[in-house]
């Protein structure tokens, strides 16, 4: 039987999972899927590597009220289906890897201690990803399983980029800017090199448009900048969060309006971006399918402050080779792309309308520049690449796989 890995990438209302075998060295995906709706209305769908769908099960908010039990679910579904065969490793999405976790890492206690103190600064997000290591450790504690950071690939930042005008001491403790999505950033540095690698050693801008957004900018292929700071509420306006803010907004929210920390985090996470704007959700699909004039605001004023970043980061560039949409709205809406787009035609940026509405690779004219891109992101092969690696070159992850490995073919 071929060795095989898991990828799991636990956000907020969801877990995607993705298994691959590991064909001399090589990744093969062999099936892919994701629990959604967690808390609201859950649904477990899985397709194998053709697209054939495995299973589509929808469960009730009460059976699926938060992470834990969507893992439970989950293993109980992947145990039928992989009849019992183990992988050799695991591999997961962390989001916040502060200062000290640069690159992907064997996860044993002291790095769950360790990535435990970043929780207050990924509410939303660290104690998600934290909650499938933990339930997997508990009943397999000799499984390998691999960290991969969200803020890894930005650690290429230099000084200037990720200081605060903040006294020295606060710097010392950990408040700087991060950065984050930086595994579906180096997938898509990794994707435009084959699909125009002579962009991909020139300025980039990617654009990863989600429930969660931000832009980063890229010079051959690796993160000199990027719109998220210290935490993931920063930079572009998303689904839930409002992206920038004057700091003054949260001061006369605990001065004068008397909201606790907590309350004020709560809005912050789940109250605002294009669900407090447009007071309808956060769907980008719903919106445009509205005619309420407070969707079309909403979708305007992200468009905006998106533009708005663009150009900011073409200046820290020194100018725009080509932009890339990525994520669920990047990929899936070409009327966000056209109003981005449009506002940014002063860079030289001008859309092919059919191409754009068909979601075709290469969007912009073809005789412009910058030229323009919907790539697919992928952040879990990218967890998968890193896990793999960590098997060939750790030794303790090594032998702990291939324990494993003796299980499965046992």
């Amino acid at each position: 039987m071929e060795p095989t890995l898991l990828v799991l990438n636990a956000g907020s209302s969801s877990i995607k999972f993705q298994s691959f075998a590991t064909d001399e060295g090589e990744l093969r995906r062999l099936f892919r899927g994701q629990i959604e709706g967690i808390g609201a209305n859950p649904r477990l769908t899985a397709k194998d590597a053709e697209g054939g769908s495995l299973v589509e099960r929808s469960f009730s908010g009460a059976e699926i009220s938060d992470v834990p039990a969507a893992m439970e679910i989950l293993s109980g579904w992947l145990r039928e289906h992989l009849s019992g065969r183990l992988p050799m490793a695991i591999g997961h999405r962390v989001v916040h890897g502060g200062p000290d976790f640069d690159r992907p890492v064997l996860i044993d206690d002291a790095v769950l201690d360790g990535l435990d103190r970043f929780v207050a600064l990924a509410p939303l997000h660290q104690p998600n990803n934290l909650a499938p290591i933990r339930a997997i450790r508990a009943r397999m504690p000799d499984m390998p399983q691999v960290a991969c950071f969200d803020t890894a690939f930005h650690r290429t930042h230099d000084e200037l980029v990720e200081r605060y005008a903040i006294p020295e001491w606060l710097r010392d403790e950990g408040v700087r800017r991060y950065g984050f999505h930086g595994l579906s950033y180096e997938y898509i540095a990794e994707a435009l090199a084959d699909v125009a690698p002579d962009r991909t050693r020139g300025r980039v801008v990617a654009a990863h448009l989600g429930s969660g957004a931000s832009l980063c900018a890229m010079q051959d292929g690796h993160s000199v900048d990027s719109t998220m700071g210290f935490t993931a509420l920063d930079g572009l306006p998303m689904g839930t969060r409002p992206g920038q803010i004057d700091p003054g907004v949260i001061l006369y929210l605990i001065a004068q309006k008397h909201m606790s920390p907590a309350d004020v985090e709560r809005m912050l996470y789940h109250e605002c971006g294009l669900k407090g704007l447009s007071g309808i959700g956060n769907d980008v699909r719903d919106l445009e399918a509205s005619d309420d004039p407070r969707a079309r605001m909403a979708l305007e004023v992200f468009a905006f402050r998106t533009a708005r970043e663009v150009g900011a980061l073409a200046t820290v560039l020194g100018g725009l080779d080509a932009v890339v949409f990525t994520a669920g709205i990047g990929e899936k809406s070409p009327w966000v792309r056209q109003a981005i787009c449009d506002r940014l035609a002063w860079l030289g940026v001008a859309l092919d309308a059919a191409a754009n509405e068909r979601n075709e690779t290469e969007i912009s004219r073809p005789d412009t520049r910058p030229a323009v891109y919907v790539i697919p992101t992928d952040e879990e092969r990218m967890i998968a690449k890193h896990t793999l690696h960590i098997l060939q070159t750790d030794t303790t992850a090594r032998s702990m796989g291939g324990r494993h490995m003796s299980l499965e073919h046992g």
